[in-house]
């Protein structure tokens, strides 16, 4: 059986952070006690030499599990599931797993490149080209449309960490002026994530959720 933690996990986080929501989300899921510790981003506070002691790259998330630090989220996603899970979220068979690395690379190529990036415009003042990212945005969510077409998650019939590190920066996309009506596998797929047990919202921003 999966060990428990001997005291809250704390979680360095910012509310309004996609990377920072998937790791609060798995530990929700998981039904793992944590203490989550916000990081002012527009302060800087991650650049200060205190944060930069947990992770010398001064991004959110972080975690501290009794001692052990783990930086960034698909990182933490991992260890959470490796350490506490009992092998749903990260399946243990070599194709499964690969598949798993798959959407991990598009989460922190394309996706947060694209609609994560998109969505920084509105949300933090980012300067970047909103035209370019919002095209690339609606290339990747057709890719993804149709990689739903036939199943409910994104490697099949089953959630695995996959799911839960896309769900974030796609289901807050319209954030950064990219619309989801022309996606219904994208739609129905993000709502029956919305329906799992223990789920918990991403704080949407100012910007507000169009269509």
């Amino acid at each position: 059986m999966p060990s428990t933690p001997a005291q809250p996990i704390k979680l360095y986080r910012h509310a309004l952070s996609g990377h920072c929501h998937r790791v609060e989300l798995l530990l929700n899921l998981l039904r793992l006690p944590y203490e989550p510790i916000d990081i002012d981003l527009r302060a800087q506070q991650q650049k200060q030499s205190k944060f930069l002691k947990l992770n010398r790259f001064g991004q959110v998330p972080v975690i501290d599990d009794a001692g052990t630090i783990i930086a960034d989220s698909n990182a933490i996603l991992i260890y959470l599931a490796a350490r506490y899970d009992e092998g749903r979220w990260l399946p243990a068979d070599p194709i499964s797993a690969a598949q798993v690395q798959r959407w991990f690379s598009v989460a922190a190529g394309p996706l947060a490149t694209g609609p994560a990036g998109a969505r920084r415009i509105n949300v933090f003042g980012a300067s970047l080209d909103a035209e370019a990212l919002i095209v690339q945005s609606h290339a990747l969510l057709a890719i993804i449309n149709e990689e739903l077409a036939d199943r409910d998650y994104l490697l099949g019939q089953a959630a695995t960490l996959a799911d839960i590190t896309c769900y974030s920066y796609i289901a807050h996309a319209p954030e950064g002026n990219v619309s989801l009506v022309n996606y219904p596998h994208v739609r129905s797929w993000l709502s029956r994530i919305e329906h799992w047990p223990r789920f918990i919202a991403m704080q949407a921003s100012a910007a507000g959720l169009a269509a």
